[in-house]
C-alpha cells in the first residue's frame, strides 16, 4: 500500500467560518480560500470534508475554495460515507456520486465509512459497504478506502480482523481522552499498531476544548513554552505518535491556520516531560469539565425540535467551571436566551433520542439537557 506523502497535519473542513455564528451552511466562503491558499503555500495538501459538515455545505465549499482553484493532482481530498443516509444499496450509490458532483473532484484521494461503532457495524455490513468501497477503489473512483471509528478498541479489533482490506483508520484522539474510558483513545490506537494501520487523527483539540484550558492548567503548559499557543499542545501531542499518518484540525478561522502552521511547518515531536506535562493537564481539565461534548453537531441535524445542543453544552460548561453555578447571574444567562430565540430551549426536548443514537461521545444528552434547563430556566 503506497499512500501519498503528507505533511502530518490536515485541514479538517467541519468548522468553517461562519457569515452567522446561527446557521452552520453560512459558511464564509472568501476567509475559506485564504485559509486553504496559506495551507497549501505551505506544502500541506491534506483536505477533510463529509456529507453532513456545516449543514450540508461543506463539500461545495470544498468545490469552490479548493478543487475549482488547484490542479487536482496538488492536493488530496477525503470524505465520508454515513450511514444515517442510506436505507438501500443504491442509496449508497446515490450519496457517493452527489459527493463527487458537490466537490468536482473526479475522484477521492481517501474515502471513510463514516463514524463505525457498534451501533452501525451492523448497517454497514448488511449493505455490504466494505465490498462496495473496495468496488468504487477498483473503479478508480476511490485511492484508499479506510473508516472513521468512535467505539470499543475490542469492536475495533474484531473489524480489522474480518476487514484487514481496510488501509487506514480515523480515531479520536487528544491527551484529554488518552485514557478516557469512554473513548479510549489510547487502546483503540493500540489495535491499529497492532493490525499495521496508519492512523488519521481526528478532534485532537476536542471540539476547542483543549484551547481554553482552566488557568491552572494553562499555566502549566505556559511555565514551560511561554511562546507556544494552547491548542498546539494538543496537535502536537496527537502528532508526536508514532503511527499517525495525518493530524485534522478543524479551523474556523484565518488565525487559527496561522497559528497552526507556525509549529507544524517544522514539526517537532513532544518529548516524554512535555507529554507528562499534557496529562497533568488533563487532569485538572477532567476535574472541571461538566460536559465532554466536542461540539460536532451530528445531534443537531435530525433534532425535532432544533435544540442547540453544541452550544448549550458549550455555555453551561462555562459556568460550571470553577462552581460558577453558586455565583447566580453569568453573561451565559443573556446568551442563553438569545440563543433560544432562534433555537429550542433545552427544556423543549421531548427524548427521542435520536440525539444519543448519533452521538460520538456517547453522551446521555437527555439528562445533560435536563441539567442546563434547570439552570438557565428556574
Amino acid at each position: 500500500m503506497q499512500f501519498r506523502p503528507e505533511k502530518k497535519f490536515g485541514f479538517g473542513l467541519m468548522r468553517l467560518p461562519r457569515l452567522d455564528p446561527d446557521q452552520p451552511a453560512a459558511v464564509d466562503v472568501e476567509q475559506v480560500k485564504q485559509m486553504v491558499d496559506l495551507f497549501m503555500s505551505k506544502g500541506f495538501t491534506y483536505f477533510d470534508t463529509a456529507w453532513m459538515y456545516n449543514g450540508f455545505a461543506s463539500e461545495c465549499v470544498a468545490k469552490e475554495a479548493l478543487v475549482e482553484r488547484y490542479p487536482r493532482d496538488s492536493f488530496t481530498l477525503a470524505t465520508k460515507l454515513h450511514n444515517g443516509f442510506f436505507n438501500t444499496l443504491e442509496e449508497r450509490d446515490d450519496v457517493f456520486f452527489k459527493q463527487l458532483e458537490k466537490t468536482g473532484a473526479g475522484y477521492f484521494d481517501y474515502y471513510l465509512l463514516h463514524g463505525i461503532e457498534k451501533g452501525s457495524i451492523e448497517k454497514y455490513e448488511k449493505f455490504d459497504c466494505f465490498s462496495w468501497l473496495l468496488e468504487k477503489k477498483a473503479q478508480g473512483l476511490v485511492r484508499h478506502a479506510g473508516f472513521s471509528y468512535h467505539s470499543t478498541p475490542e469492536l475495533l479489533d474484531e473489524i480489522l480482523t474480518k476487514h484487514p482490506e481496510m488501509e487506514f483508520v480515523q480515531l479520536q484522539i487528544n491527551y484529554l481522552d488518552w485514557e478516557s474510558k469512554w473513548i479510549q483513545s489510547r487502546a483503540c490506537y493500540e489495535v491499529c499498531v497492532k493490525h499495521h494501520k496508519p492512523v488519521i487523527v481526528m478532534e485532537p483539540v476536542k471540539g476547542g476544548t483543549l484551547a481554553d484550558l482552566p488557568e491552572e492548567a494553562e499555566k502549566l503548559l505556559k511555565a514551560k513554552e511561554p511562546a507556544m499557543s494552547i491548542p498546539s499542545w494538543a496537535i502536537r501531542f496527537a502528532a508526536s505518535l508514532d503511527n499517525v499518518m495525518c493530524v485534522l484540525s478543524g479551523m474556523s478561522s484565518l488565525e487559527q491556520m496561522q497559528d497552526n502552521l507556525s509549529y507544524m511547518e517544522d514539526f517537532k515531536p513532544l518529548d516524554e516531560e512535555e507529554k507528562k506535562l499534557c496529562f497533568e493537564a488533563a487532569k485538572i481539565i477532567n476535574s472541571q469539565i461538566a460536559i465532554p461534548c466536542t461540539a460536532c453537531s451530528y445531534c443537531t441535524e435530525g433534532c425535532p425540535m432544533h435544540i442547540c445542543i453544541p452550544q448549550y453544552f458549550s455555555i453551561y460548561n462555562e459556568d460550571m467551571r470553577e462552581h460558577l453555578d453558586q455565583k447566580g447571574w453569568t453573561i451565559n444567562f443573556t446568551n442563553y436566551e438569545r440563543l433560544s430565540e432562534t433555537f429550542g430551549k433545552a427544556s423543549d426536548c421531548i427524548g427521542c433520542g435520536q440525539c444519543e443514537g448519533v452521538c460520538p461521545q456517547h453522551l446521555t444528552i437527555i439528562d445533560y439537557l435536563k441539567d442546563v434547563a434547570a439552570h438557565y430556566e428556574h
